[in-house]
């Protein structure tokens, strides 16, 4: 199963709506890279807000995800982090220390744009 990423301008919007298991987080992490660098977007918004759990890979993998998108250029929001979600990043060392939040997508891509202008 792939997780659906839009193009809106510079950006791309990610909203899980999927259980994410070892390989759909996988996919989803070359998916994504290669749309950035395709696209040459300079920020991307993935909406957690339907992900009621994740294990130690899947949080790893996200975090990953981070990494590798400011390497490549583009700043990440995460939005819709649900407790269970938040408990599991931090029990599992997974530094978002950089990474802006927002409670949901409306608010993750005014984030963004302020982010980028900033």
């Amino acid at each position: 199963m792939r997780i659906p990423i839009l193009k809106l301008r510079q950006y791309l919007l990610i909203s899980v709506q999927v259980e994410l298991d070892d390989q759909t987080a996988l996919q989803f992490q070359e998916d994504l890279l290669h749309k950035i660098h395709t696209e040459g977007s300079s920020g991307v918004v993935i909406d957690l807000t339907s992900v009621d759990m994740i294990d130690s890979f899947i949080a790893k993998v996200l975090g990953d995800v981070v990494d590798m998108s400011n390497l490549m250029g583009a700043k990440v929001v995460l939005t819709g982090i649900q407790p269970a979600v938040a408990i599991t990043l931090i029990d599992m060392g997974i530094k978002l220390d950089a990474v802006p939040t927002a409670l949901d997508l409306e608010q993750g891509l005014e984030k963004l744009q302020q982010e980028l202008e900033g």
